[in-house]
């Protein structure tokens, strides 16, 4: 995978990435996919008839694994896209941590119990079977993932930093400064069994810091439609369980949907709001 390696324009100085954690320009951000590749494929068919879309980055916003019928195929789906259309990254999510903690992609302490986590409360078992082998064969699991998703799942980064937005699959807590957060996240500090900014629900409630200079982009807690507000844009649509899957231009603010049934996508402009 060539093209997924990070341009020294797009990373942090020191850090190792295996995607892209630096973008400019204009965006199209993924809610949580969730294994749902054929509502994927609609939305990237929509994506495809931008005039604008070779400027335009496309931002996953974590979570593509789990729950949907087909996690292995919506990876895959990714990786392919890589090599048509060079802006393209991914963010952890929770899932794809829990994922990658069970399968020792990571540098994570013997103390967090990821494989008790992903395999008995995560909706694992699609992904397991996607890839071809028994739900909770861990070891079979190892074998059968393809090295380029190895790569991508072992050094996924916490956030995407844009002039104008931050991409964070959870979000920001309101009562940490916002340097310290992002130190946090650009480090990725793995000694936490539940970093907030992948896992907390309460993010999208209270909004960031005040000291936060940009809106922060999130995933992870189901809405019934994409919010704007509180300086939060909360896109996360289907939960993995239904409904159809989200999409973001920005800064447009105009929002793609896949139909849920696969059918006939619709597009609505999203209402304008201020964030601060």
């Amino acid at each position: 995978m060539q093209r997924i390696i990070v341009r020294s324009a797009h990373k942090i100085p020191g850090e190792m990435a295996s995607v892209p954690t630096r973008i400019d320009g204009p965006v199209a951000v993924i809610g949580d996919v969730h294994g749902q590749t054929e509502l994927l494929r609609q939305l990237i068919g929509q994506l495809a008839k931008l005039p604008d879309i070779h400027k335009r980055w496309i931002v996953f916003i974590g979570d593509l694994v789990d729950r949907g019928p087909d996690p292995a195929g919506t990876v895959q789906l990714f990786c392919d896209l890589v090599q048509q259309h060079e802006k393209v990254t991914w963010l952890c999510g929770n899932h794809e941590l829990a994922m990658a903690g069970t399968l020792g992609l990571i540098n994570a302490p013997e103390y967090i119990d990821f494989r008790g986590r992903w395999t008995q409360h995560y909706d694992s078992e699609t992904t397991f079977e996607s890839y071809g082998v028994a739900p909770n064969d861990v070891e079979g699991l190892k074998t059968a993932l393809p090295e380029e998703h190895k790569r991508l799942l072992s050094d996924l980064p916490w956030r995407i930093e844009h002039r104008d937005y931050l991409f964070v699959h959870a979000g920001l807590d309101r009562n940490i400064p916002f340097e310290t957060q992002i130190r946090i996240l650009r480090e990725r500090d793995y000694s936490l069994s539940h970093p907030p900014w992948l896992y907390s629900k309460e993010f999208i409630l209270t909004g960031p810091p005040a000291d936060c200079p940009v809106p922060v982009v999130i995933g992870h807690v189901p809405v019934p439609e994409v919010q704007f507000g509180n300086r939060t844009i909360a896109l996360d649509t289907t939960g993995g369980v239904g409904g159809a899957l989200s999409c973001v231009l920005l800064p447009e603010n105009v929002v793609l949907q896949s139909d849920s049934t696969g059918a006939v996508p619709v597009q609505a402009r999203a209402k304008k709001r201020s964030w601060w």
